[in-house]
């Protein structure tokens, strides 16, 4: 198990390049493998999630080459992937897991999907409970994986409320829906990211978007494209915080995805007092993207407006982190989903708090943090193996007095293989044991 030992450091500068975005490096490969024709992607995020879906891809027969964030991909169209030879290893992505089994659903081959010890815990029945309904045959254990999925089931098109808040379960419906007979669609409750409904379209796969239902008719064709992968919001969301809490800080984040069903962190850290501009805006693909200058800044503890949560619901563990550096009480209901993603986030960051001796109160669905001081720590701190807690801790250095360790980091690469040697270069010190 690899562990960090991050030594407390006062300044921060640079101008950085993050990798580029897993939502959309995922999609990417996913839509390029089911379209027709040769399909281009630069910016593609070398992590490994990202790579458990490009190799579940080729393993169904679809040739994709990859020099480095560079990768070709051959699609076979919607109905030309092939029964692997094993179960499909999809590692630690929830991701690739959800949204594939609305793929897989459709298939005329029998399937089967494994993940690791973490993916292994972690509930897939939101969206088994639609595929079913779409006449999708998925067997599990109580909804967790390892899950086998039957082929030759044919599906018909449904209109789905969705119960939760949730992109990868819209995500997935509206996949299941390309081979379903008529119209499907999604009802989302609140805004969550739209890269697939982007994605599609950019395919030439018309989906319908009015307010918060997304409709599309199955039965058509996805024409290949070119596909550049801008850098990945809740990567830079690390940095964005680093250098409000920093006491001397200067950062530019070039070329950051801001798609508006993602920026929930910058409108958080603004609300909370940080200092943060952005510049150059720009649309490429169909993706919004900008850079943004972060420096030094006065947070101030807020109550997180609603709206906002699932528009920042993978940052929260560096949001944490921002609200025990701010001054006053920062409140967080609502967030509910946080406690399943790859570890109980509230829970585990709520625990590392503790050992750096801020005050907080657990909530059912949130938390509520008192900004303070970072004490010596009390401990080590556990990430149990949760790549974004990992990098938040690592982070809170640059407000801490002593060395902090954090255990089991070893899927940080999961989506940020660089993370050490970039936060490295803005003058941090971090080291892998």
């Amino acid at each position: 198990m690899i562990k960090f030992v991050v030594q407390p450091v006062k300044h921060l500068s640079g101008v950085l390049k993050v990798p580029g975005d897993k939502s959309i490096s995922h999609r990417s490969i996913m839509l390029g493998s089911l379209a027709e024709g040769i399909t281009e992607v630069s910016g593609f995020l070398q992590g490994e999630d990202a790579l458990a879906t490009l190799e579940a891809f080729q393993k169904m027969g679809v040739k994709i080459q990859r020099n480095g964030d560079r990768v070709t991909i051959y699609g076979v169209g919607l109905h030309g992937l092939k029964q692997p030879n094993a179960p499909l290893n999809l590692g630690n992505s929830g991701t690739s897991m959800r949204l594939m089994l609305g793929i897989l659903a459709a298939q005329d081959f029998d399937s089967e999907l494994i993940g690791d010890v973490s993916l292994s815990k972690r509930p897939m029945g939101r969206v088994i409970d639609p595929l079913t309904k779409m006449g999708a045959v998925i067997e599990g254990n109580n909804g967790k994986p390892p899950l086998k999925v039957r082929g030759a089931q044919l599906l018909t098109a449904i209109h789905y409320d969705l119960p939760v808040a949730s992109a990868q379960v819209k995500s997935c419906v509206l996949l299941a829906g390309l081979y379903a007979k008529g119209e499907t669609c999604v009802n989302e409750p609140k805004t969550t990211r739209d890269h697939t409904e982007r994605m599609l379209n950019g395919f030439g796969y018309p989906v319908n978007t009015t307010n918060k239902k997304m409709c599309l008719t199955g039965g058509g064709a996805l024409t290949a494209t070119k596909i550049q992968v801008p850098s990945d919001i809740s990567s830079a969301a690390f940095f964005m915080v680093a250098a409000c809490i920093a006491p001397q800080a200067d950062i530019t984040l070039t070329g950051v995805n801001i798609n508006p069903t993602r920026t929930g962190v910058i409108d958080i850290l603004q609300l909370m007092g940080g200092n943060l501009v952005l510049s150059n805006e720009r649309e490429i693909g169909g993706e919004l993207l900008a850079d943004i200058r972060i420096q030094s800044s006065g947070l101030k503890g807020i109550n997180i407006p609603k709206h906002l949560i699932p528009l920042a619901i993978d940052e929260f563990p560096a949001i944490f982190i921002a609200a025990a550096c701010a001054q006053g009480e920062t409140i967080l209901t609502g967030a509910k989903e946080l406690r399943v993603k790859e570890s109980d986030r509230i829970q585990v960051m709520a625990d590392g708090l503790n050992i750096l001796g801020i005050a907080n109160e657990v909530l059912e669905d949130g938390i509520k943090i008192q900004g303070g001081t970072f004490l010596k720590p009390s401990g080590v701190i556990e990430s149990h193996h949760d790549h974004r807690i990992s990098m938040s801790f690592a982070i809170a250095s640059l407000r801490c007095e002593h060395t902090v360790e954090i255990n089991g980091v070893d899927n940080v690469k999961t989506s940020f293989p660089n993370f050490v040697e970039l936060a490295n270069s803005a003058g941090m010190r971090i080291t892998e044991v």
